[in-house]
């Protein structure tokens, strides 16, 4: 995770101080990328202790399609209970964007399932470079002047998506041919590239990291593919003025080698990308610094 670490170093020394939503202040640069092979282990970072559930019942919350924390809350996860009404409803956020896009046209039907769909590509038409899933859904954004309940109470979004947009990539594997028998049959590899406008580079984007990566391992489970790379990409990518002193501390701590996700159960055994739970995934040999306190921006 020394890319990670690279970006907080960045941030620090060439950042823009600026303001922001919640009034806290930031600095701020625009546009970064990192790339994670991840093949060389899941990209969490090391030099800070980040809790692994969290990160994976959030994604199977996406995955649900589900927009109110109930189930958060019922699996110990709090992450979302800022922006919630007293109902616990989010409006139309993340979940709501990836499992049931409103038709524009009567004609089309249904709601359309964008993670059905990709998964679909993913496994019939490798080649496409259309393997796209997006949740900047402009009538659902929120009004900034409100408060996230208001806007809930209004059918919007109770916070405008960060990660707004996410596209796969599938490498060709290899097999032998009459010119080279000598060649080894191995799958091709499955990459993905987040694009977030918006990164809390202490707290979000470590955490938004090994959301994708694990996105990523489990689409290319179910398609039978290899993982390849991770490629995140940033907007506005900035650390709240609250939280310099704990980049800092990072930036003093030595990283420890990555650790690696297992899946337990393999695709056969798991009828879709939908049935994945919690107890099907290990994380091994996670060697971390002591957890580093700092404070959320609403």
């Amino acid at each position: 995770m020394q890319q990670y670490l690279n970006l907080l170093e960045k941030i620090l020394t060439e950042g823009h101080k600026k303001g922001d939503r919640t009034g806290t202040g930031t600095l701020s640069i625009f546009g970064h990328q990192m790339r994670f092979p991840l093949e060389q282990g899941f990209p969490l970072v090391t030099t800070k202790k980040v809790p692994i559930k969290p990160i994976i019942h959030e994604l199977l919350w996406f995955l649900r399609g589900d927009t109110n924390i109930a189930y958060l809350r019922q699996n110990g996860v709090h992450i979302w209970d800022h922006w919630a009404n007293e109902n616990g409803d989010l409006g139309p956020v993340y979940g709501r964007q990836w499992r049931s896009w409103p038709a524009s046209r009567k004609e089309w039907g249904d709601p359309i399932d964008q993670i059905q769909a990709v998964v679909k590509q993913i496994q019939t038409t490798q080649n496409s470079r259309r393997m796209v899933v997006s949740t900047w859904n402009v009538a659902d954004l929120p009004d900034e002047r409100l408060s996230p309940q208001d806007n809930v109470a209004q059918g919007k979004m109770a916070l405008a998506p960060c990660h707004v947009l996410f596209q796969f990539y599938v490498s060709p594997g290899s097999r032998p041919t009459r010119e080279t028998p000598e060649v080894k049959e191995t799958p091709g590899k499955l990459s993905c590239q987040v694009y977030q406008r918006s990164g809390d580079t202490f707290l979000g984007v470590p955490f938004n990291i090994a959301s994708y990566a694990l996105l990523t391992h489990l689409i290319a489970e179910q398609a039978g593919l290899l993982v390849g790379d991770l490629v995140w990409t940033g907007g506005d990518v900035h650390l709240y003025l609250n939280h310099l002193e704990q980049a800092r501390l990072q930036l003093s701590r030595e990283p420890f080698p990555s650790p690696t996700l297992r899946i337990l159960r393999s695709a056969g055994c798991v009828p879709s990308l939908f049935d994945y739970t919690y107890e099907d995934f290990k994380l091994e040999n996670y060697q971390s610094h002591e957890h580093i306190p700092a404070s959320i921006s609403i």
